[in-house]
C-alpha cells in the first residue's frame, strides 16, 4: 500500500519514511508541493502526508491543489508539520486536510492516523 510523504527536510523525511516502512507501506517521497502534486498524479497513493512549510508551494495550497483534481481528490491528506495547529487549524480543513499530526509525532501517533484513515477511505 502506497504513503506519499511530501516533506523538505531531509532529516524529518528520512525518520518518517522509515516509520512507514517499518509499518509496512511502501513510501513514495516528494519534496516539494509541486512535486508531490506529480507524484501523487503518477501513483495514486492511499494517503499523503503533507508538510506544511515546503520551499515553492505550502501544504495547504498543495492540499487545495490535490482536491480539485478529480483524479486525486478522493486521497486523505494528513498533515504533518512543525506549524502550530491552532494557526492553522481553520485553514487547513478548508483545504481538505482531515487529520493535523504536529512535529515531532510519535510512531503510534502517525500509525493511528494512518490506519483511522485508511479504514474510512474503505468505506
Amino acid at each position: 500500500m502506497k504513503i506519499l510523504i511530501i516533506e523538505d527536510d531531509s532529516d524529518s523525511l528520512e525518520i518518517l519514511k522509515m516509520q512507514l516502512e517499518f509499518m509496512g507501506y511502501e513510501v513514495i517521497e516528494a519534496v516539494s508541493g509541486e512535486d508531490g502534486i506529480k507524484k501523487a498524479q503518477a501513483h495514486l497513493p492511499r494517503i499523503v502526508i503533507m508538510d506544511l512549510g515546503l520551499p515553492d508551494i505550502n501544504g495547504i495550497e498543495a492540499t487545495q491543489r490535490l482536491k480539485k483534481s478529480p483524479r486525486t481528490a478522493h486521497i486523505p491528506v494528513i498533515a504533518h508539520t512543525a506549524w502550530r495547529e491552532e494557526d492553522y487549524r481553520d485553514d487547513a480543513a478548508k483545504a481538505g486536510i482531515v487529520e493535523f499530526l504536529t512535529k515531532p509525532t510519535p510512531p503510534y501517533r502517525v500509525r493511528s492516523a494512518i490506519e483511522k484513515w485508511l479504514s474510512s477511505s474503505d468505506n
